[in-house]
């Protein structure tokens, strides 16, 4: 258990502070180690008069909101986790607005300078210290390179790691606490949620790691006209400041202004359904984080409009067996083969193996079955992974980070999906696309793609063929005489065992046969010799004979 210093004690009672302002009071008092002081809450003034009449999910949103960035952030990837969380309070937090006040501009062309090795002025021909977006870890500002290029240069926020690890240290003294004292928030593993948090955002501090995402995507569209990720200036970019190619679009949430501009509302959104599946079953490689801040619409050609992607900093994978068993999922979904579906979690260990596939299959069907009853249209991608997942859990299925960065995004897609074009039907638009994948995974293609890829390797080692070969025959002929020699050992240690055993009975034998013969020349009679003396002379030498011809014998 971590211990609590002065500054984290000061920012515990300022937390709690927040939360009985937001009438969160009873949060407080519903842990174990504050329940016996339940009690107090009836002291408080303002329960005497005032009770916030606003829901649950509103108040701790607003609660989060004053605390400040890194619970802000923190809220905002509990939204993903809807899987742990009631959906009202998981609706309330995808609310959270990662937007906070600006960092003087003057501070930021310090830290550029700083970061560039020169003023400012050396290497851009202009540069507006008036930012033009902030968010929690960092600010955009605008500005040109000395060819005229138009650029955005994010930079992190001073002083902002102290911050962040210290109310990361913070969460998660609050998550074991929450651990050790409550049996229903013990469940939801809440330290390894801020672990993943911890994971999350320090990746996001690492502008190197958000230019490689951007670049790798950008190679992954470059001949394609579906989405547009600007360029990355390498080498003005550092690990503290991003500079990248301005771009300039609608931002996708403003659907008016994209009717205005005569837009294929229907094409836009079946576009980001299927940009969405390009990159996780193609590319492997996919945007997660993927809502409407981060998304433009480039509408120059109206009738195929195209996206434009910003901000980078969480990106999500996919191995070959998840992209797999995913795809079959989605398939068996579509065919209501729930058994199907059950035995893929198995066989993909997302759930234990023990697990009694005709359990978890009942358990799907009455989960999705009241789904399925609706027109296509209208199901949600997202919606049946996360009942499905919220299923799993009571099974024991381990969280799989990837599959929830996954689920997150598809929830992202859909939604934008359907407030561009609310009939938007997911399953027409995903079903070929999937079909499409599986058989280039499976039958003649795949192996003659696996057999394309492996014959470079394998022309390559075919000179080395016969003395590899020549290795595994020897490899193999030792391994052969050593089971002889291992099995010579063990011949020879029973043969030892069995002498020694010969060697002790063939000495007992002996001194029993001597000790007969001693009694049995006793000269005269003695009072011993009426009880018994020749009787056991004669019991022993037998008994020694018979030792001594058992240990002669092989």
């Amino acid at each position: 258990m971590r211990l609590i210093g002065p500054a984290q004690f000061l920012r515990l009672a300022r937390i709690n502070f927040v939360l009985m302002r937001h009438g969160l009071d009873d949060i407080i008092f519903a842990t174990h180690l504050f329940r016996p002081f339940r009690f107090l809450m009836y002291l408080f003034p303002w329960n005497w008069v005032w009770k916030n009449p606003r829901p649950r999910g509103e108040r701790i949103r607003l609660a989060l909101e004053d605390l400040g960035p890194v619970f802000i952030k923190f809220g905002q990837m509990l939204s993903t986790r809807r899987d742990l969380l009631a959906d009202d309070i998981a609706d309330e937090l995808e609310k959270l607005q990662d937007a906070v006040p600006p960092f003087d501009g003057k501070q930021a062309r310090e830290i550029i300078e700083k970061a560039f090795g020169h003023p400012i002025e050396d290497v851009l021909d202009d540069f507006d210290e008036q930012c033009l977006a902030s968010a929690s870890i960092a600010q955009v500002h605008t500005g040109k390179l000395k060819d005229g290029s138009e650029i955005v240069v994010k930079v992190l926020r001073p002083d902002v790691l102290p911050i962040i690890k210290r109310d990361i240290e913070l969460l998660y003294i609050i998550a074991e606490l929450a651990a050790k004292y409550s049996s229903e928030l013990r469940r939801l593993r809440p330290v390894e949620v801020v672990a993943e948090y911890e994971k999350t955002i320090m990746d996001e501090l690492d502008l190197l790691r958000e230019a490689a995402n951007a670049s790798q995507l950008r190679r992954n569209f470059k001949d394609s006209n579906d989405l547009y990720v600007p360029e990355v200036y390498w080498d003005l970019t550092s690990k503290n400041v991003l500079v990248m190619e301005r771009i300039y679009g609608v931002p996708i949430r403003n659907v008016d202004e994209l009717k205005q501009h005569g837009t294929d509302m229907e094409f836009l959104a079946a576009q980001g359904v299927k940009i969405f599946f390009t990159q996780v079953f193609k590319h492997n490689f996919f945007h997660a984080d993927m809502h409407p801040g981060n998304i433009f619409v480039d509408v120059h050609n109206p009738a195929y409009p195209k996206y434009i992607a910003v901000d980078f900093g969480i990106i999500g994978t996919l191995n070959q067996m998840d992209k797999r068993y995913l795809a079959e999922n989605f398939l068996a979904f579509f065919k209501r083969d729930y058994y199907k579906v059950a035995k893929l979690h198995v066989e993909s260990g997302w759930v234990p193996a023990g697990t009694r596939v005709d359990e978890f299959e009942s358990a799907i069907r009455s989960v999705c079955e009241p789904i399925f009853e609706r027109p296509l249209k209208e199901i949600s991608f997202g919606q049946l992974l996360l009942r499905l997942f919220q299923t799993a859990r009571r099974f024991n299925m381990e969280v799989q980070p990837q599959l929830v960065l996954l689920q997150k995004t598809l929830l992202n897609i859909e939604g934008l999906g359907r407030q561009l074009y609310p009939d938007l039907d997911l399953w027409v638009t995903a079903k070929p696309f999937l079909e499409d994948w599986m058989e280039e995974q499976v039958g003649v293609r795949a192996m003659l793609r696996s057999l394309k890829e492996d014959l470079p390797y394998l022309l390559e080692k075919l000179p080395e063929m016969p003395n590899l070969l020549h290795d595994a025959l020897k490899r193999s002929a030792d391994g052969e005489q050593m089971t002889q020699q291992i099995k010579e050992l063990q011949q020879l240690r029973e043969d030892m065992q069995r002498s020694n055993t010969r060697s002790v009975v063939s000495t007992t034998g002996a001194s029993l046969t001597l000790g007969a013969v001693l009694v049995y020349a006793l000269d005269g009679y003695t009072p011993a010799m009426f009880l018994g003396v020749p009787a056991l002379s004669w019991g022993l030498g037998a008994l020694g004979l018979f030792m001594l011809i058992y240990a002669l014998q092989d």
